[in-house]
């Protein structure tokens, strides 16, 4: 496994990799989740790339980017084991640079939901990934669906600017008691960990749900009765949107829609969704 840390390494190791490639772009402190990601990359690829890098263009100024695990030497030793033939490690001088003027936009679609919450995010998760693409040219990129928005926004990205490179969204992969795997997930204590299960849970009472109205109650009946028993959670939101648009959907809809959930447990705010197949009322 070759490890390029700067733009300049990357150009020099980047030729060597023949053949179709495949591309995981992660913030690190990779779990199970992540090596999923790769497995999907391989099956689809000749050879797999990783980029390793927490993207301060994503992170408000009150979130954890300081905090933020970054245990490298274990993230490659992982990737080696799992086979990846090319890791980018950059420093954020190396790759944001020290006075970006420039940043995409995601427009309309990274403004709800989690755009809402973070201002910003979406913009600056949509500028690292398009210079990620330029620079490590993979003819593949795999994304995991836990975060779903942000796979809408890059799909949108890669369609609405002719970026060459297929994307792939991979499913999520979750713990035995369906909690999704999520590098926040160390920040949890034992209690808070038991109690984050309840995303799951909202997403399975929802599931049993023909109709919009009922999926959406069933999901915000087993998070108010989370946040009633525990002083931990807070629901930041539980909408059932478009999975493309992410706008919501009615209470006449028929056929697919997400419910995406957001839910501080403790210091630690945790996505998860599920896409359900509406029958209607």
């Amino acid at each position: 496994m070759r490890v390029a840390r700067s733009r300049a390494e990357l150009a020099q190791l980047r030729p060597e990799l023949t053949g179709r490639l495949g591309f995981v772009p992660t913030m690190g402190a990779l779990h199970d989740g992540h090596l999923s990601l790769v497995e999907q990359a391989r099956s689809r690829a000749d050879a797999v790339a990783v980029s390793i890098f927490v993207n301060p263009l994503q992170f408000g100024p009150t979130e954890d980017f300081d905090a933020y695990p970054r245990p490298i030497e274990d993230d490659l030793a992982r990737c080696e084991a799992a086979g990846v033939a090319l890791v980018f490690a950059p420093t954020a001088a190396d790759l944001v640079g020290t006075d970006p003027q420039v940043r995409v936009s995601a427009g309309a679609l990274g403004t709800v939901l989690e755009g809402a919450s973070r201002p910003g995010h979406f913009d600056g998760v949509l500028t690292i990934v398009l210079k990620l693409l330029h620079l490590v040219a993979p003819d593949v990129a795999v994304f995991g669906r836990k975060d779903a928005q942000q796979l809408a926004c890059i799909e949108a990205m890669v369609a609405d600017l002719d970026v060459p490179v297929e994307i792939v969204g991979a499913p999520i992969v979750r713990e035995p008691d369906g909690l999704a795997l999520s590098s926040r997930n160390a920040y949890l204590t034992p209690e808070q960990r038991a109690d984050a299960v309840a995303l799951s849970r909202a997403l399975t009472a929802a599931a049993w749900e023909t109709d919009a109205e009922g999926a959406l109650r069933a999901g915000r009946r087993v998070l108010a009765a989370a946040e009633a028993a525990s002083p931990w959670v807070a629901t930041d939101y539980a909408a059932l949107v478009d999975p493309r648009t992410f706008a919501p959907v009615g209470a006449d809809h028929r056929g697919p829609a997400l419910l995406a959930l957001a839910v501080r447990v403790g210091s630690t705010r945790l996505i998860d969704n599920r896409l359900l197949e509406l029958t209607g009322p």
